[in-house]
């Protein structure tokens, strides 16, 4: 049990300022919404801290407020950064277009500890149509390629409505709804992607954008995805690893 709760310890994040994490929203609460980020406690991310949709810089209003579960609501996967501690804990911000919800794709878990703090923590990769989040918190997103969305602006009737309707997939057209959906090709990456960081996490390897695309490269050899998660390209992984690291003492 002692051991399990020292290996439990070992697996939190450590917060620095500046950090670019990922987390999941637990709670909306006034002003404010709850994000679990693998942390000893939950971290907060302020309405006043948030990037609005109309991406105009000004005081936030009560209609905001009620207006908060439009932009998150409880489960909704996020990015954001480490802004600082402060008396009702750890604070975070995302006054970028680069930050806010994440969606169509996968939310991973690995141990903090081999994602290294790099200068680059978000990737696309275009070759396969996905984005890459490298959480410094261990929380790792791979999802489907999304454009930053140009700012909108709301006129004034929207401003003085209480509530933000958003589309029904039965008022969509028959376009809109096949843009919705994420391409079967897309989706593949995703899985593959997704199947390297595990398969490098079970190793106990770092975890860097170039190990997680040549463990990619390595499994368009297999016929199916899920082959990946099995014993013999573990095997292959950890080899080509090694050799790796010969060759890179062999060159020191």
């Amino acid at each position: 049990d002692t051991v399990f709760k020292l290996k439990y310890c070992w697996c939190r994040y450590k917060p620095e300022v500046g950090d670019i994490v990922v987390g999941r929203v637990i709670e909306v609460a006034p002003k404010r919404w709850r994000i679990d980020i693998n942390f000893s406690q939950d971290a907060v991310l302020m309405l006043s801290s948030m990037n609005l949709p109309d991406g105009i810089q000004r005081r936030r209003t009560a209609v905001d407020e009620l207006n908060m579960r439009s932009i998150f609501e409880e489960n909704d996967v996020v990015c954001a950064e480490v802004r600082g501690f402060h008396h009702d804990g750890l604070q975070l911000q995302a006054r970028s277009q680069k930050y806010g919800k994440l969606e169509r794709g996968q939310l991973l878990s690995i141990p903090p500890y081999l994602v290294k703090r790099r200068k680059q923590h978000f990737h696309y990769i275009e070759e396969y149509g996905i984005d890459l989040i490298l959480g410094c918190n261990g929380f790792i997103w791979v999802g489907e390629h999304a454009e930053p969305k140009d700012d909108m602006v709301i006129d004034e009737q929207a401003n003085k409505s209480d509530q933000i309707l958003k589309p029904s997939k039965y008022s969509m057209t028959l376009e809109e709804q096949e843009r919705a959906y994420t391409p079967l090709e897309t989706r593949q990456n995703v899985c593959r992607t997704a199947n390297a960081i595990r398969v490098l996490s079970t190793l106990g390897f770092s975890v860097t954008i170039e190990i997680i695309m040549d463990t990619v490269t390595m499994s368009m050899s297999l016929k199916e995805i899920h082959e990946m998660l099995g014993s013999e390209f573990c095997v292959l992984v950890a080899e080509r690893e090694a050799e790796r690291r010969s060759s890179a003492k062999k060159k020191g």
